[in-house]
Protein backbone atom coordinates (compact mmCIF):
# COMPACT_ATOMS: atom_id res chain seq x y z
CA UNK A 1 0.00 0.00 0.00
CA UNK A 2 2.72 2.75 1.09
CA UNK A 3 4.75 1.39 -2.43
CA UNK A 4 1.20 2.26 -4.11
CA UNK A 5 0.84 5.74 -2.64
CA UNK A 6 4.48 6.60 -2.87
CA UNK A 7 3.88 5.78 -6.89
CA UNK A 8 1.11 7.99 -7.16
CA UNK A 9 2.86 10.76 -5.23
CA UNK A 10 5.62 10.57 -7.86
CA UNK A 11 3.17 10.21 -10.17
CA UNK A 12 1.49 13.71 -9.45
CA UNK A 13 4.87 15.07 -8.58
CA UNK A 14 5.79 14.44 -12.44
CA UNK A 15 2.35 15.36 -13.43
CA UNK A 16 2.43 18.86 -12.01
CA UNK A 17 6.19 19.92 -12.59
CA UNK A 18 5.22 19.23 -16.96
CA UNK A 19 2.35 21.31 -16.49
CA UNK A 20 4.44 23.87 -14.20
CA UNK A 21 6.83 23.91 -17.40
CA UNK A 22 4.90 23.93 -20.07
CA UNK A 23 3.00 26.99 -18.26
CA UNK A 24 1.92 29.91 -20.35
CA UNK A 25 4.10 33.35 -20.12
CA UNK A 26 2.45 36.16 -18.01
CA UNK A 27 0.25 38.12 -19.54
CA UNK A 28 1.05 41.55 -20.49
CA UNK A 29 0.70 44.39 -18.61
CA UNK A 30 -0.24 47.80 -20.44
CA UNK A 31 0.86 48.72 -23.72
CA UNK A 32 3.86 47.22 -25.29
CA UNK A 33 6.50 47.64 -28.46
CA UNK A 34 5.60 45.94 -31.81
CA UNK A 35 8.64 43.71 -33.28
CA UNK A 36 9.74 46.78 -35.12
CA UNK A 37 9.55 48.65 -31.61
CA UNK A 38 11.77 45.83 -30.13
CA UNK A 39 13.98 45.38 -32.93
CA UNK A 40 14.53 49.29 -33.08
CA UNK A 41 15.22 49.23 -29.09
CA UNK A 42 17.46 46.28 -29.36
CA UNK A 43 20.05 48.60 -31.90
CA UNK A 44 20.71 51.06 -28.53
CA UNK A 45 22.74 52.97 -30.75
CA UNK A 46 23.06 54.76 -33.89
CA UNK A 47 25.08 57.39 -35.65
CA UNK A 48 23.36 60.71 -36.97
CA UNK A 49 25.02 62.81 -39.94
CA UNK A 50 24.35 66.06 -40.19
CA UNK A 51 25.52 66.87 -43.57
CA UNK A 52 25.29 69.90 -46.12
CA UNK A 53 25.54 73.10 -47.06
CA UNK A 54 25.90 73.93 -43.05
CA UNK A 55 28.82 71.72 -43.53
CA UNK A 56 30.22 74.75 -46.25
CA UNK A 57 28.61 77.43 -44.82
CA UNK A 58 29.40 76.56 -41.14
CA UNK A 59 25.78 77.90 -40.04
CA UNK A 60 23.48 75.92 -37.98
CA UNK A 61 20.40 76.92 -39.68
CA UNK A 62 20.54 77.28 -43.14
CA UNK A 63 18.73 80.48 -44.64
CA UNK A 64 17.38 78.66 -47.58
CA UNK A 65 18.66 81.30 -50.31
CA UNK A 66 22.72 79.87 -50.77
CA UNK A 67 23.63 78.58 -53.86
CA UNK A 68 23.24 75.06 -54.67
CA UNK A 69 26.86 75.06 -56.04
CA UNK A 70 28.05 75.61 -51.92
CA UNK A 71 27.58 72.03 -51.80
CA UNK A 72 30.34 70.67 -52.93
CA UNK A 73 32.17 67.93 -50.98
CA UNK A 74 35.33 67.27 -52.51
CA UNK A 75 36.10 63.40 -51.61
CA UNK A 76 32.51 62.45 -50.61
CA UNK A 77 33.15 58.39 -48.89
CA UNK A 78 29.57 57.08 -47.21
CA UNK A 79 31.44 53.45 -46.82
CA UNK A 80 34.12 55.66 -44.83
CA UNK A 81 31.11 56.76 -42.24
CA UNK A 82 29.81 52.94 -42.93
CA UNK A 83 33.13 51.50 -41.93
CA UNK A 84 33.66 54.13 -38.70
CA UNK A 85 29.97 53.28 -37.63
CA UNK A 86 30.16 49.75 -37.53
CA UNK A 87 33.23 49.77 -35.87
CA UNK A 88 31.81 52.31 -33.25
CA UNK A 89 29.50 49.47 -32.06
CA UNK A 90 26.43 51.54 -34.30
CA UNK A 91 23.73 49.61 -35.55
CA UNK A 92 22.15 52.22 -37.90
CA UNK A 93 23.02 55.46 -39.86
CA UNK A 94 20.57 58.41 -39.99
CA UNK A 95 21.09 61.19 -42.61
CA UNK A 96 19.59 64.31 -42.84
CA UNK A 97 18.68 64.34 -46.11
CA UNK A 98 17.05 67.60 -45.93
CA UNK A 99 17.95 70.06 -43.24
CA UNK A 100 15.60 73.37 -42.34
CA UNK A 101 17.51 75.06 -45.55
CA UNK A 102 15.40 72.88 -47.50
CA UNK A 103 18.78 71.61 -49.53
CA UNK A 104 17.98 68.30 -50.71
CA UNK A 105 21.25 65.46 -50.59
CA UNK A 106 18.74 63.28 -53.38
CA UNK A 107 17.65 64.54 -57.13
CA UNK A 108 14.00 65.39 -55.34
CA UNK A 109 11.97 65.17 -57.89
CA UNK A 110 9.26 67.78 -56.74
CA UNK A 111 12.28 70.50 -55.46
CA UNK A 112 14.34 72.66 -57.49
CA UNK A 113 17.23 73.18 -54.35
CA UNK A 114 18.73 69.73 -54.70
CA UNK A 115 21.74 67.91 -55.38
CA UNK A 116 20.91 67.76 -59.22
CA UNK A 117 21.07 71.83 -59.54
CA UNK A 118 24.59 71.67 -57.58
CA UNK A 119 28.11 71.63 -59.35
CA UNK A 120 28.77 68.49 -57.08
CA UNK A 121 29.55 65.50 -59.51
CA UNK A 122 27.52 67.91 -61.95
CA UNK A 123 24.53 67.55 -60.80
CA UNK A 124 24.36 63.67 -60.93
CA UNK A 125 25.49 62.85 -57.17
CA UNK A 126 23.08 61.42 -54.86
CA UNK A 127 24.47 61.38 -51.15
CA UNK A 128 21.54 58.89 -49.75
CA UNK A 129 22.51 56.44 -52.89
CA UNK A 130 25.67 56.35 -51.92
CA UNK A 131 25.10 55.94 -48.41
CA UNK A 132 22.52 53.27 -48.92
CA UNK A 133 24.70 51.14 -50.98
CA UNK A 134 27.71 51.53 -48.49
CA UNK A 135 25.22 50.35 -45.03
CA UNK A 136 23.85 47.25 -47.36
CA UNK A 137 27.73 46.49 -47.74
CA UNK A 138 28.80 47.06 -44.11
CA UNK A 139 25.18 45.61 -42.49
CA UNK A 140 24.17 48.74 -41.36
CA UNK A 141 20.53 50.11 -41.62
CA UNK A 142 19.37 53.53 -42.90
CA UNK A 143 17.15 55.66 -41.83
CA UNK A 144 16.63 59.71 -42.87
CA UNK A 145 15.70 62.86 -41.55
CA UNK A 146 13.90 65.38 -43.31
CA UNK A 147 12.85 68.26 -42.09
CA UNK A 148 9.34 69.43 -42.50
CA UNK A 149 10.43 73.12 -41.95
CA UNK A 150 11.37 74.69 -45.68
CA UNK A 151 13.11 78.12 -45.92
CA UNK A 152 13.22 77.82 -49.77
CA UNK A 153 10.18 76.19 -50.97
CA UNK A 154 8.06 79.45 -52.29
CA UNK A 155 4.88 77.58 -50.94
CA UNK A 156 5.46 77.18 -47.78
CA UNK A 157 3.11 78.22 -45.23
CA UNK A 158 0.18 77.79 -47.61
CA UNK A 159 -1.86 74.13 -47.98
CA UNK A 160 0.12 73.18 -51.48
CA UNK A 161 2.96 72.98 -49.04
CA UNK A 162 1.77 69.36 -47.23
CA UNK A 163 1.12 68.53 -50.18
CA UNK A 164 4.27 68.51 -51.93
CA UNK A 165 6.25 67.60 -48.65
CA UNK A 166 4.04 64.54 -48.50
CA UNK A 167 5.32 63.55 -52.58
CA UNK A 168 9.18 64.79 -51.08
CA UNK A 169 8.65 62.11 -48.27
CA UNK A 170 7.43 59.40 -50.98
CA UNK A 171 10.11 60.01 -53.12
CA UNK A 172 12.33 58.90 -50.31
CA UNK A 173 10.36 56.22 -49.23
CA UNK A 174 9.28 54.32 -52.31
CA UNK A 175 11.78 51.72 -52.39
CA UNK A 176 14.20 53.73 -54.23
CA UNK A 177 16.80 53.91 -51.22
CA UNK A 178 15.90 50.07 -49.92
CA UNK A 179 13.97 49.65 -46.50
CA UNK A 180 14.34 52.78 -43.97
CA UNK A 181 14.33 51.64 -40.36
CA UNK A 182 13.44 55.06 -39.31
CA UNK A 183 12.06 58.64 -40.49
CA UNK A 184 13.01 61.29 -38.30
CA UNK A 185 10.45 64.45 -38.11
CA UNK A 186 11.64 67.47 -36.28
CA UNK A 187 9.13 69.82 -35.37
CA UNK A 188 10.56 73.12 -36.28
CA UNK A 189 8.37 75.33 -37.57
CA UNK A 190 9.44 78.61 -38.20
CA UNK A 191 8.97 81.39 -41.52
CA UNK A 192 9.12 80.26 -45.34
CA UNK A 193 10.44 82.54 -47.74
CA UNK A 194 7.05 84.23 -47.90
CA UNK A 195 7.12 84.90 -43.83
CA UNK A 196 4.76 82.50 -43.38
CA UNK A 197 4.32 79.43 -41.22
CA UNK A 198 2.92 76.38 -41.91
CA UNK A 199 0.35 73.81 -40.22
CA UNK A 200 1.53 70.56 -40.90
CA UNK A 201 -0.67 67.97 -41.74
CA UNK A 202 0.82 65.15 -39.41
CA UNK A 203 -1.64 62.53 -40.20
CA UNK A 204 -0.72 62.72 -44.12
CA UNK A 205 3.14 62.74 -43.46
CA UNK A 206 2.60 59.50 -41.25
CA UNK A 207 0.56 57.65 -43.81
CA UNK A 208 3.01 58.94 -47.06
CA UNK A 209 6.05 56.81 -44.68
CA UNK A 210 4.05 54.09 -43.67
CA UNK A 211 2.13 53.03 -46.30
CA UNK A 212 5.87 52.80 -48.53
CA UNK A 213 7.60 51.37 -44.79
CA UNK A 214 5.31 49.91 -42.65
CA UNK A 215 8.00 48.80 -40.09
CA UNK A 216 9.53 52.46 -40.10
CA UNK A 217 10.02 53.64 -36.76
CA UNK A 218 8.61 57.28 -36.78
CA UNK A 219 10.31 59.79 -34.56
CA UNK A 220 8.75 62.63 -33.58
CA UNK A 221 8.06 64.41 -30.01
CA UNK A 222 4.76 62.44 -29.76
CA UNK A 223 5.73 58.86 -31.74
CA UNK A 224 4.21 57.49 -32.56
CA UNK A 225 7.83 55.12 -33.17
CA UNK A 226 10.15 57.18 -30.61
CA UNK A 227 9.62 60.03 -28.95
CA UNK A 228 12.37 62.84 -28.29
CA UNK A 229 13.67 62.65 -25.17
CA UNK A 230 13.15 66.49 -24.45
CA UNK A 231 17.25 68.02 -24.76
CA UNK A 232 20.01 67.81 -26.76
CA UNK A 233 22.38 66.08 -24.60
CA UNK A 234 21.77 62.80 -25.05
CA UNK A 235 20.13 61.84 -21.30
CA UNK A 236 17.34 60.70 -20.11
CA UNK A 237 15.19 60.71 -16.83
CA UNK A 238 16.85 58.01 -14.24
CA UNK A 239 12.76 57.41 -13.78
CA UNK A 240 12.62 56.56 -17.58
CA UNK A 241 8.68 55.07 -19.19
CA UNK A 242 8.79 53.52 -22.22
CA UNK A 243 4.82 54.69 -22.01
CA UNK A 244 3.73 58.34 -23.27
CA UNK A 245 0.49 60.64 -23.43
CA UNK A 246 -0.02 61.73 -26.68
CA UNK A 247 -3.99 62.65 -26.41
CA UNK A 248 -4.13 66.55 -26.96
CA UNK A 249 -0.17 66.91 -28.19
CA UNK A 250 1.66 67.20 -31.03
CA UNK A 251 5.39 67.92 -32.49
CA UNK A 252 6.66 70.76 -31.56
CA UNK A 253 5.25 73.69 -30.41
CA UNK A 254 2.73 71.37 -28.86
CA UNK A 255 4.91 68.72 -27.56
CA UNK A 256 3.86 67.31 -24.01
CA UNK A 257 6.19 68.70 -20.99
CA UNK A 258 9.56 67.99 -21.10
CA UNK A 259 9.45 65.94 -18.11
CA UNK A 260 6.95 63.29 -19.99
CA UNK A 261 9.29 63.98 -22.61
CA UNK A 262 12.74 62.51 -20.68
CA UNK A 263 10.86 60.29 -18.21
CA UNK A 264 7.49 59.07 -20.03
CA UNK A 265 4.08 58.65 -18.27
CA UNK A 266 3.66 55.26 -15.65
CA UNK A 267 0.10 54.96 -17.42
CA UNK A 268 0.71 56.72 -20.67
CA UNK A 269 -1.59 54.47 -23.36
CA UNK A 270 1.02 54.61 -25.80
CA UNK A 271 4.21 52.66 -26.21
CA UNK A 272 6.70 55.57 -27.13
CA UNK A 273 10.35 54.85 -26.05
CA UNK A 274 12.72 57.38 -25.70
CA UNK A 275 15.43 58.54 -28.62
CA UNK A 276 18.44 60.59 -26.96
CA UNK A 277 20.26 62.37 -29.52
CA UNK A 278 23.31 64.45 -28.65
CA UNK A 279 26.11 65.83 -30.80
CA UNK A 280 29.68 64.47 -30.18
CA UNK A 281 30.66 68.67 -31.29
CA UNK A 282 29.48 71.74 -30.10
CA UNK A 283 27.38 71.90 -32.67
CA UNK A 284 25.36 69.72 -35.12
CA UNK A 285 27.28 70.57 -38.24
CA UNK A 286 31.16 70.46 -38.68
CA UNK A 287 33.03 73.28 -38.40
CA UNK A 288 37.12 73.36 -37.94
CA UNK A 289 37.11 75.49 -35.42
CA UNK A 290 35.79 72.81 -33.14
CA UNK A 291 37.96 69.93 -33.77
CA UNK A 292 39.55 70.47 -30.79
CA UNK A 293 36.51 70.81 -28.79
CA UNK A 294 35.28 66.61 -29.54
CA UNK A 295 33.74 65.44 -26.14
CA UNK A 296 35.78 63.12 -24.41
CA UNK A 297 35.35 59.66 -23.72
CA UNK A 298 34.35 60.07 -20.15
CA UNK A 299 31.84 62.14 -21.70
CA UNK A 300 30.45 59.75 -24.01
CA UNK A 301 30.72 57.17 -21.85
CA UNK A 302 28.17 59.36 -19.39
CA UNK A 303 26.02 59.93 -22.33
CA UNK A 304 25.93 56.42 -22.45
CA UNK A 305 24.83 55.75 -19.37
CA UNK A 306 22.36 58.25 -19.11
CA UNK A 307 20.66 56.82 -22.41
CA UNK A 308 21.19 53.36 -23.35
CA UNK A 309 21.62 52.93 -19.28
CA UNK A 310 18.46 54.36 -18.55
CA UNK A 311 16.06 52.80 -20.89
CA UNK A 312 16.78 54.75 -24.36
CA UNK A 313 18.08 55.14 -27.80
CA UNK A 314 21.32 56.66 -28.28
CA UNK A 315 21.61 58.55 -31.44
CA UNK A 316 25.11 60.45 -31.61
CA UNK A 317 25.53 62.64 -34.45
CA UNK A 318 29.20 62.87 -35.52
CA UNK A 319 29.52 65.47 -38.63
CA UNK A 320 31.51 64.48 -41.79
CA UNK A 321 33.43 67.75 -42.93
CA UNK A 322 33.61 69.64 -46.19
CA UNK A 323 35.42 66.79 -47.82
CA UNK A 324 32.73 64.52 -47.13
CA UNK A 325 34.60 62.18 -45.16
CA UNK A 326 34.32 61.95 -40.91
CA UNK A 327 37.15 63.96 -39.56
CA UNK A 328 40.45 61.69 -37.99
CA UNK A 329 40.17 63.62 -34.59
CA UNK A 330 36.12 62.54 -34.67
CA UNK A 331 37.40 58.92 -35.93
CA UNK A 332 39.43 58.63 -33.30
CA UNK A 333 37.65 59.14 -30.15
CA UNK A 334 34.65 56.84 -31.49
CA UNK A 335 37.41 54.29 -31.32
CA UNK A 336 38.73 55.08 -27.86
CA UNK A 337 34.85 55.45 -27.03
CA UNK A 338 34.52 51.90 -28.27
CA UNK A 339 37.67 50.79 -26.47
CA UNK A 340 36.22 51.68 -23.55
CA UNK A 341 32.72 50.18 -23.64
CA UNK A 342 34.46 46.57 -24.34
CA UNK A 343 36.76 46.92 -21.70
CA UNK A 344 33.59 47.49 -19.10
CA UNK A 345 31.14 45.48 -20.87
CA UNK A 346 32.77 42.75 -22.20
CA UNK A 347 33.56 41.12 -18.96
CA UNK A 348 30.15 39.91 -17.36
CA UNK A 349 31.20 39.21 -13.53
CA UNK A 350 27.84 37.68 -12.45
CA UNK A 351 29.10 34.25 -14.78
CA UNK A 352 29.15 31.30 -12.79
CA UNK A 353 26.82 32.31 -10.25
CA UNK A 354 24.09 30.87 -8.82
CA UNK A 355 20.34 32.73 -8.86
CA UNK A 356 17.91 32.63 -5.77
CA UNK A 357 14.58 33.83 -6.49
CA UNK A 358 11.61 34.56 -3.85
CA UNK A 359 9.28 32.94 -6.40
CA UNK A 360 8.81 31.87 -10.02
CA UNK A 361 5.89 31.57 -11.99
CA UNK A 362 7.05 28.48 -13.13
CA UNK A 363 9.61 26.05 -14.03
CA UNK A 364 10.18 27.18 -17.78
CA UNK A 365 10.59 31.38 -16.05
CA UNK A 366 12.95 30.10 -13.44
CA UNK A 367 15.82 32.07 -12.08
CA UNK A 368 18.62 30.83 -14.11
CA UNK A 369 17.16 32.34 -16.80
CA UNK A 370 18.50 35.80 -15.76
CA UNK A 371 21.81 34.73 -16.93
CA UNK A 372 21.56 32.56 -19.71
CA UNK A 373 22.22 35.73 -22.30
CA UNK A 374 18.82 34.79 -24.26
CA UNK A 375 16.39 38.05 -24.84
CA UNK A 376 13.61 35.57 -25.10
CA UNK A 377 14.49 33.76 -22.16
CA UNK A 378 13.55 35.28 -18.65
CA UNK A 379 12.24 34.78 -15.04
CA UNK A 380 8.88 36.11 -14.05
CA UNK A 381 7.95 36.17 -10.28
CA UNK A 382 5.00 34.54 -9.31
CA UNK A 383 2.03 36.18 -10.35
CA UNK A 384 1.03 38.12 -7.13
CA UNK A 385 4.79 38.49 -6.08
CA UNK A 386 4.93 42.54 -6.90
CA UNK A 387 7.86 42.52 -4.50
CA UNK A 388 9.87 39.64 -6.06
CA UNK A 389 13.66 39.36 -5.35
CA UNK A 390 16.61 37.45 -6.62
CA UNK A 391 20.30 37.00 -5.31
CA UNK A 392 23.23 36.36 -7.19
CA UNK A 393 25.46 33.96 -5.17
CA UNK A 394 29.09 34.47 -7.02
CA UNK A 395 32.10 31.59 -7.18
CA UNK A 396 34.09 33.73 -5.30
CA UNK A 397 34.06 37.16 -4.37
CA UNK A 398 34.17 39.66 -7.03
CA UNK A 399 34.84 43.77 -7.45
CA UNK A 400 32.17 45.80 -9.18
CA UNK A 401 30.66 49.27 -9.86
CA UNK A 402 27.85 48.77 -12.50
CA UNK A 403 25.23 46.29 -12.46
CA UNK A 404 22.66 46.05 -15.10
CA UNK A 405 19.33 44.95 -15.48
CA UNK A 406 16.62 44.28 -18.06
CA UNK A 407 13.12 44.09 -18.49
CA UNK A 408 11.57 41.58 -20.95
CA UNK A 409 9.15 44.38 -22.74
CA UNK A 410 6.60 41.96 -25.10
CA UNK A 411 5.09 41.69 -21.52
CA UNK A 412 4.76 45.38 -20.47
CA UNK A 413 7.09 47.76 -18.69
CA UNK A 414 6.49 46.99 -14.60
CA UNK A 415 9.00 47.86 -12.23
CA UNK A 416 8.47 51.18 -10.25
CA UNK A 417 11.75 50.68 -7.93
CA UNK A 418 14.05 48.49 -6.79
CA UNK A 419 17.20 48.48 -4.35
CA UNK A 420 20.34 46.60 -4.69
CA UNK A 421 22.06 45.33 -1.27
CA UNK A 422 25.40 43.27 -0.80
CA UNK A 423 26.25 41.77 2.93
CA UNK A 424 27.93 43.30 5.49
CA UNK A 425 30.29 41.72 8.00
CA UNK A 426 27.36 40.98 10.26
CA UNK A 427 25.67 39.42 7.45
CA UNK A 428 22.64 41.42 6.95
CA UNK A 429 22.20 42.88 3.80
CA UNK A 430 22.69 46.46 3.71
CA UNK A 431 22.23 48.74 1.24
CA UNK A 432 24.36 49.86 -2.13
CA UNK A 433 22.10 51.54 -4.49
CA UNK A 434 18.69 52.19 -5.33
CA UNK A 435 16.73 53.02 -9.01
CA UNK A 436 13.44 53.20 -10.35
CA UNK A 437 12.63 52.00 -13.79
CA UNK A 438 14.32 49.59 -15.86
CA UNK A 439 12.85 49.03 -19.14
CA UNK A 440 14.70 47.14 -21.51
CA UNK A 441 17.81 48.31 -20.38
CA UNK A 442 18.91 49.79 -16.67
CA UNK A 443 22.45 50.43 -15.91
CA UNK A 444 23.39 50.90 -12.22
CA UNK A 445 26.24 52.56 -11.10
CA UNK A 446 28.16 53.21 -7.31
CA UNK A 447 31.21 52.61 -5.92
CA UNK A 448 33.58 50.09 -6.75
CA UNK A 449 32.35 47.23 -3.98
CA UNK A 450 34.07 43.75 -3.53
CA UNK A 451 31.29 40.94 -2.48
CA UNK A 452 30.21 37.51 -3.50
CA UNK A 453 26.60 37.70 -3.19
CA UNK A 454 24.31 40.77 -4.19
CA UNK A 455 20.43 40.95 -3.74
CA UNK A 456 18.13 42.82 -6.35
CA UNK A 457 14.83 43.49 -4.43
CA UNK A 458 11.60 45.19 -6.54
CA UNK A 459 10.21 47.28 -4.18
CA UNK A 460 7.06 48.08 -6.29
CA UNK A 461 6.00 47.23 -9.71
CA UNK A 462 2.76 47.47 -11.78
CA UNK A 463 2.50 43.12 -11.80
CA UNK A 464 5.38 40.14 -10.85
CA UNK A 465 8.57 41.71 -12.59
CA UNK A 466 9.81 39.81 -15.72
CA UNK A 467 13.39 40.09 -16.06
CA UNK A 468 15.41 38.99 -19.05
CA UNK A 469 19.07 40.08 -17.96
CA UNK A 470 21.20 40.59 -14.74
CA UNK A 471 25.25 41.09 -15.37
CA UNK A 472 27.55 42.81 -12.78
CA UNK A 473 30.72 44.59 -14.56
CA UNK A 474 33.85 46.78 -13.33
CA UNK A 475 34.68 50.27 -14.73
CA UNK A 476 38.14 50.73 -13.67
CA UNK A 477 38.21 54.40 -14.51
CA UNK A 478 35.17 55.52 -13.47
Amino acid sequence: MKGLMKKNWLLCAVVLGAALSCREAPPPVGPTPTPAQLAWQQMEMNLFVHFGPNTFSGLEWGLGSEAEDLFCPTGLDCRQWARIARAAGMKGIILTAKHHDGFCLWPNPYSRHTVRESRWRDGSGDVLKELAEACAETGLKMGVYISPWDRNDPTYGTPAYNDNYARTLRSVHDGTYGPLFEHWFDGACGEGPNGKRQVYDWPLFHRSVLDLQPQAILFSDTGPGARWVGNERGIASETNWSTLHIEGFSPGAGAPPTESLSGGDEDGGHWIPAEADVSIRPGWFWREAENDRVKRVDELMDIYLGSVGRNAVLLLNVPPDTSGRIHPVDSARLMAFRRRLDAVFGNDLSQGARVQTSSSYGLRFRGRNLLRGGYDTFWAAAAKDTCASFILDLPQERCFNRLQLQEYIPLGQRIRSFVVEIPAEDGRWQLLAEGSTVGYKRILTFPEVRSRRIRVRITSAKASPVLCGAALFLDNDA
